[in-house]
């Protein structure tokens, strides 16, 4: 009977012990059972998601989540008690979550697991992400503000600059042209051979104008590239997180499936970003609300192909190639200098950028990146 009592005792102060973590940890804590059932609430959970613990314990943890991230964690959860699979225990991911008036807002949660009594118990630490990703929205939105003020500025100096520098070649190709002409219809002795060098001179021109433009789409790129060995796998998955900033305030989620036995490719890791950041940006504004992104690669005749897909509004068929101009754009504020500068890019690295329009919806925008000879050392 005394043991008994000091069972009793000691679990009794085990469960004050848990109700004061409970009431103080910083980050929202629930608990639940293999079924999804809450069986504890923390006090920052109430106060995240706007409901007294009484009323959600014994209720599935999917009231507290959208609809699209409940049935997505049901499946984990289901996945891993059929095949002990872990795709979420251990690990961090973002989800929506539902407050109790309806409300949605982003949250990053830790899952992890327990076994008491010989029952699996899952734990999940939470934390707002609304405060980050508007500061992070803001932040892009100053950076777009800013990046519009300077591509107007480059397209003032690029067109100085074409104006001036080819306008010199363009001339003289056109006086030995018109005296070519000229001397063809004159005729006379030796007539041939002063326009065989007339037009000789004319084509070196030719061949100094296009030096010029390729001079300029060298500054275009950015200089001369930095090339490194570089994992695309990583830099899609840092490119993800980085222009897929905002889109999970819009319900647009952006996902690499990129296999880990992926090949290496030699490029300037800061330009391939640029050009991964602009086509997620693109298909973020042509989703809009709700949809997805999702980035691939595969090895293709000695090239790395990156694909980036979308189910936004799509390409109208036979217009893919109009993207790629100059100052063409499907945006109602775009300056269209966005893909021409991404292809040139691209170019530079001995790659090709393309996209293809989906008669279901959607874009998909392919480049082809050069694979890193690499050692056997």
């Amino acid at each position: 009977m005394i043991w008994q009592e000091k069972s009793d005792q000691e679990v009794d102060a085990s469960a004050a012990q848990l109700r004061s973590i409970l009431e103080t940890v910083p980050d929202a804590m629930i608990a639940i059972d293999e079924q999804g059932v809450i069986e504890l609430f923390s006090a920052a959970a109430e106060r995240l998601f706007d409901h007294a613990a009484r009323d959600v314990v014994g209720l599935n943890v999917a009231m507290l989540m959208t609809e699209i991230d409940a049935r997505a964690h049901d499946d984990h959860i289901a996945r891993y008690r059929s095949t002990g699979q872990k795709r979420i225990i251990g690990a961090s991911r973002r989800v929506m979550g539902k407050r109790r008036d309806g409300s949605t807002f982003p949250l990053e949660i830790f899952v992890g697991e327990a076994t008491t009594g010989g029952r699996r118990i899952f734990t999940g630490f939470i934390r707002d992400l609304t405060a980050r990703e508007q500061g992070e929205a803001r932040m892009l939105e100053l950076q777009a503000e800013l990046l519009q003020v300077s591509r107007i500025s480059a397209v003032g100096t690029m067109a100085t600059a074409l104006a001036h520098d080819l306008n010199q070649p363009l001339t003289v190709v056109a006086n030995y042209v018109q005296t070519s002409a000229a001397l063809i219809a004159d005729g006379g002795e030796g007539v041939l051979d002063l326009v065989r060098e007339a037009l000789d001179a004319a084509g070196r021109e030719v061949l100094r104008a296009g030096a010029i433009v390729n001079r300029l789409r060298e500054f275009v790129a950015g200089g001369g590239l930095q090339r490194t060995i570089v994992s695309p796998r990583e830099l899609a998955f840092e490119t993800c997180a980085l222009g897929g900033v905002g889109g999970g305030l819009r319900g647009i989620t952006c996902d690499v499936v990129i296999s880990p036995d992926i090949g290496a490719v030699l490029v300037d890791r800061v330009h391939i970003q640029q050009v991964l950041v602009n086509l997620i940006r693109n298909s973020m504004e042509a989703i809009g609300k709700n949809g997805a992104i999702v980035i691939n690669a595969h090895a293709e005749l000695g090239m790395i192909r990156v694909t980036v897909e979308d189910t936004g509004s799509g390409i109208v068929a036979g217009q893919e190639e109009k993207l790629f101009e100059l100052f063409v754009s499907t945006k109602a504020v775009g300056m269209g200098l966005g893909l021409a500068i991404c292809r040139t890019i691209i170019e530079a690295h001995g790659g090709r950028l393309w996209c293809e329009a989906v008669p279901a919806g959607g874009a998909v925008f392919h480049f082809t990146l050069p694979i890193a000879e690499l050692g056997d050392d």
